[in-house]
């Protein structure tokens, strides 16, 4: 009897022994397999999707014989834009997204009249104040190099590409010794421009340039000669994930 009930103990033991065994062993499967799907689903799914928000001293380019620019003009842009690696490592991507533009140009090139008969002249310094600014919707499609990593978000880049953007608002203001003159959707305005654009740095701040291909006026002269202007804006740009 005495034998009996050793046996069975040491039969149970045995059982016991196996299952735990083969629970620990199961564990660490489990344990290993969660490891490796997460680090397969953070690979796979890793973006630089950002917001992006900069602020521009905003100069034109091509200006008419006698125009200057004595103030600081600003620009200030946000945005979203969508990752799309094409290299395995994910350092090369193409990136599309859609951005707001506010531009402010000072200057001395004084716009009266109508927003459908719009007059243009050069004056000089008797005004109080003389700009113009826009509101354009923007659809960047850039080229992509960094450094980064799906463990880091803090690496190198250099981002470049074309910058297309739609006029939504104008608006100039030249307040004179004869009081304010507004105008404010003026036809002389090109609706679509488009220009290059390139930002450089490290993490979340980099330096931000952009030129424009084209003539921010589409049917504006003085004295039957075309203004051709075009705008040069620098400054920094800030990605946030």
């Amino acid at each position: 009897m005495k034998k009996s009930i050793t046996t069975y103990c040491f039969t149970k033991l045995i059982v016991l022994s196996f299952l735990l065994l083969s629970g620990i062993k199961m564990y660490s499967q489990e344990q290993e397999t969660i490891n490796e799907v997460t680090l397969i689903k953070i690979d796979s799914l890793y973006r630089e999707d950002q917001f992006f928000f900069s602020f521009t001293y905003n100069t034109l380019q091509s200006k008419p014989s006698g125009l200057s620019q004595d103030k600081f003009s600003t620009g200030f842009s946000m945005g979203f834009l969508r990752d799309m690696p094409i290299k395995k490592d994910r350092t090369i991507a193409i990136a599309t997204g859609l951005g707001l533009t506010y531009n402010n140009y000072i200057q001395n090139l004084a716009i009266t009249g109508t927003n459908q008969d719009a007059v243009y002249a050069i004056i000089d310094s008797d005004y109080n104040k003389n700009k113009f600014s826009q509101f354009l919707v923007d659809v960047p499609i850039e080229f992509r190099w960094r450094t980064s990593t799906y463990e880091s978000h803090k690496f190198w880049r250099i981002y470049g590409g074309v910058k297309f953007s739609y006029l939504l608002n104008d608006r100039s203001l030249l307040n004179d010794s004869s009081g304010k003159n507004i105008i404010k959707g003026n036809k002389d305005f090109n609706k679509f421009l488009y220009g290059v654009y390139a930002s450089v740095g490290y993490n979340t701040v980099n330096v931000y340039a952009y030129y424009g291909l084209n003539s921010m006026f589409k049917s504006a002269s003085i004295a039957d000669k075309n203004i051709d202007m075009k705008a040069l804006n620098i400054g920094l740009v800030f990605y946030i994930l």
